[in-house]
């Protein structure tokens, strides 16, 4: 299995300043994208890709929606994910994931946003250019949602649930790229498990991997 972890990246974070620490992950006829803010602490991964905190149920509202069950790519003994599920199975679905920022820094010992300093913004555009098949880019924090929002000139900042178009951006099938937010699959946003699935489900239906 390929390491996603961006080892240049990790050798060049000190002095208060991370830089991201995994490749960008972008299958090339991934027609949904997934931006978040930045990763959590290492300390917190219990593996080397997107969404590596045990406690965070990304990967559980995943595998509620493509399969009917939630301990699809959970390894409960090891108390972490099967990386060898997911991959092929993004890769496959044309799921892709990356961050709004490429280097930050932590103002406390912890991982939520509103205690993130952009260091450096992602060039969102040259991101872009690597999914011409795109159709939705997915926010789900704050943060990332205000980042993006501002970075493509969007007025309207869309409500959990709801999506906006991005101004001048569009698929190579000439469908305009949209901005669809979603609640936070953090066990800390106040949204029973069951609902943060249906609106994830809703979305997938709308991108057309449903």
């Amino acid at each position: 299995m390929r390491s996603w972890l961006n080892t240049e990246n990790i050798r060049r974070s000190g002095e208060g300043i991370e830089y991201h620490p995994l490749i960008p992950f972008l299958p090339p006829d991934a027609k949904v994208l997934f931006l978040g803010s930045f990763p959590p602490q290492r300390k917190r991964w219990c593996i080397d890709f997107y969404y590596p905190n045990f406690i965070n149920d990304h990967w559980r509202i995943e595998g509620a929606v493509f399969f009917s069950d939630r301990n699809h790519f959970v390894l409960p003994e090891a108390k972490s994910f099967s990386l060898e599920a997911i991959v092929p199975f993004c890769q496959q679905r044309g799921i892709a994931f990356f961050d709004t920022a490429t280097a930050v820094r932590r103002l406390k010992d912890n991982a939520a946003d509103q205690f993130l300093e952009v260091v450096e913004p992602t060039d969102l555009h040259a991101l872009l250019q690597q999914l011409p098949h795109l159709e939705v880019i997915v926010t789900t924090g704050q943060k990332a949602t205000e980042v993006l929002c501002q970075y493509f000139a969007i007025a309207q900042v869309p409500k959990v649930g709801s999506s906006v178009p991005i101004p001048n951006v569009f698929s190579v099938d000439g469908h305009q790229v949209r901005l669809h937010r979603l609640p936070s699959s953090s066990r800390a946003y106040p949204l029973s498990f069951d609902n943060k699935v249906l609106y994830y489900k809703q979305m997938f239906l709308e991108a057309g991997l449903l």
